[in-house]
């Protein structure tokens, strides 16, 4: 039956199929039909890891045209939240996320409903260069990031610990890091947050068969948690174990495939270092 105002779908013992066709002036049909998806013998629940923080410090992240326009944005955002208090906060974040990145721009910084709605007032108001809880700046001539990873070097005991207890989504990349890397490790028993946080018969960071493989599991989550929040990078480049992590980022290797070489070449470098040594001579010229 076609229709050609609203009418009201009855439920029947059978799912219900509907069909829409479009039909362009050039010639160009297309029809597509349409089939009530089965009820879920649940109600889904969303799965912990998919809350990128927890009940911490979250980035709300707002953008526009103009500075009257960010500000016109602010206090709509203001008002939506004023009638619908029970929204998830962790939900907001990401969806602001994901939106265009336009010239003007605000990011508040809050970790409950309190914070968020008198840091979007203040940007309303005009005043946000008074609150703490609000950065603004002019992106007009930005462009997509390259995300970097480096060499081993910049590492330190409980290195991204913080983050795995407050963010979900991080600490669920650190995991699986961690149990794909373990076939290949040589760690005693001992987990990557036992290395990271320098556990009693843990292997240290000294030794380069644990923190480089320390290192990518800490770049590959910190990606996908900058992912998560809208950060998607132009390039990426990378250095020892940071090539391994860029071209997991990439695409090119799986997170298997890449903690599968990152543990291993970290073994043989291992072995290598027991045989061999660097040494530098300092030699005056006059």
């Amino acid at each position: 039956r076609l229709l050609t105002s609203a009418r009201r779908w009855p439920e029947r013992d059978r799912p219900r199929l509907g069909a829409v066709s479009a039909f362009g002036i050039s010639g160009t049909n297309v029809h597509v039909v349409l089939e009530q998806a089965p009820e879920p013998a649940e109600p889904p629940v969303a799965p912990a890891p998919d809350r990128v923080l927890a009940q911490s410090v979250k980035p709300f992240v707002l953008s526009a045209r103009g500075a009257a326009a960010l500000r016109g944005q602010a206090a709509r955002l203001g008002a939506h939240l004023a009638g619908h208090p029970e929204v998830d906060l962790d939900a907001l974040g990401r969806s602001l996320g994901g939106r265009a990145a336009l010239e003007h721009r605000a990011v508040v910084l809050a970790e409950n409903l309190d914070t968020l709605t008198a840091a979007l007032k203040a940007i309303a108001d005009g005043t946000a260069d008074a609150n703490a809880d609000v950065v603004l700046g002019d992106g007009g001539g930005a462009r997509r990031p390259v995300f970097v990873f480096a060499g081993q070097g910049g590492q330190w005991p409980g290195m991204a610990l913080d983050l795995w207890r407050t963010s979900p989504l991080f600490a669920a990349a650190m995991a699986e890091c961690d149990a794909a890397l373990a076939p290949y490790v040589d760690w005693d028993g001992a987990t990557l947050a036992d290395v990271l946080g320098g556990a009693p018969g843990a292997p240290g960071l000294d030794r380069v068969d644990a923190v480089q493989p320390a290192l990518f599991a800490v770049m590959v989550s910190l990606a996908r948690l900058w992912r998560s929040l809208g950060v998607e990078p132009a390039a990426v480049v990378g250095h020892s174990q940071g090539e391994i992590a860029a071209a997991v980022v990439a695409g090119v290797l799986t997170p298997a495939d890449g903690a599968r070489i990152a543990g291993l070449r970290s073994r043989l470098i291992a072995g290598l270092s027991e045989r061999g040594g660097m040494g530098l001579s300092l030699i005056h010229i006059s």
